[in-house]
């Protein structure tokens, strides 16, 4: 049994544009039919899709100049919902981001220079821990090939990912995806210096948020973790120290924006 990725208010709007294929069509659907009030919402963004195109089509029982020109302006305002959605999105993630950064600016010099959670660690943080703990076992097999193919916009493009840029210091060892309860996830295996090895590890967890970099120890590991919008991070690192470990991921996290 299969865990698909969770579906989004951006998959509603894709399936509304006959974006998505055939696969994340039946997802959406099945999502649909358990949710009534949201299928609802969707058949009536579909009822006025379809009169628009009949409108501009130029068809002759919407052929008067009146109704293409009603027709043009309820397109631009269904278009401008939409925008206006990304817009919101977008000043939620810089509000928060900018609340965060001057926090921890003015927080720094008086106090701890990092976080160590006391909530539950989250399900994308232990699936971190264990794909850098198969990362070390991978290494440990001759038979097991390390792919050090290292290529952030394919990544993107098959999986919806944004990874960070990595210091130009830092040497790829491996590079793999991962399946995840989410759906694909991406670990990165990086040696920041000779004899080092850390993985940097990328998820969609589901949900949207803004969360500054906390820390958490699994085992002999320690992850430090955050989320920018709808994909989640962690650094995961068995030598490093907390504070070096937790400032390396925000250094990472700033490359996202």
């Amino acid at each position: 049994m299969t865990i698909s990725d969770p579906v989004l208010e951006a998959d509603i709007h894709a399936y509304i544009d006959d974006q998505l294929d055939v696969g994340r069509r039946i997802e959406v659907e099945a999502y649909l039919s358990e949710h009534p009030a949201v299928a609802a919402q969707l058949m009536a963004d579909l009822r006025v899709r379809d009169e628009l195109r009949l409108a501009l089509a130029g068809n002759r029982s919407t052929n008067r100049v009146e109704t293409r020109e009603a027709a043009r302006i309820l397109e631009g305002a269904f278009a401008r919902r939409r925008t206006l959605e990304l817009f919101r999105r977008a000043a939620m993630v810089a509000l928060f981001i900018g609340a965060g950064w001057a926090a921890h600016a003015l927080v720094g010099p008086f106090g701890a220079t990092q976080v160590v959670a006391s909530m539950p660690t989250p399900q994308f943080v232990r699936e971190a821990v264990r794909a850098h703990q198969t990362a070390l076992l991978r290494e440990a097999m001759p038979s097991q090939a390390e792919s050090s193919k290292y290529d952030p916009a394919e990544i993107r493009s098959s999986t919806a990912i944004i990874l960070p840029q990595l210091p130009g210091s830092w040497s790829v060892v491996d590079a793999q995806i991962y399946p995840s309860a989410y759906g694909p996830s991406v670990e990165v295996s990086v040696e920041p210096s000779k004899g080092e090895r850390m993985s940097l590890f990328a998820v969609r967890p589901g949900s949207f948020a803004v969360q500054q970099v906390m820390l958490v120890h699994e085992g002999d590991a320690t992850a430090a973790y955050w989320q920018i919008g709808e994909v989640a991070y962690a650094l995961v690192s068995e030598q490093r120290a907390d504070g070096d470990l937790a400032d390396t991921a925000r250094r990472l996290a700033r490359t996202l924006y």
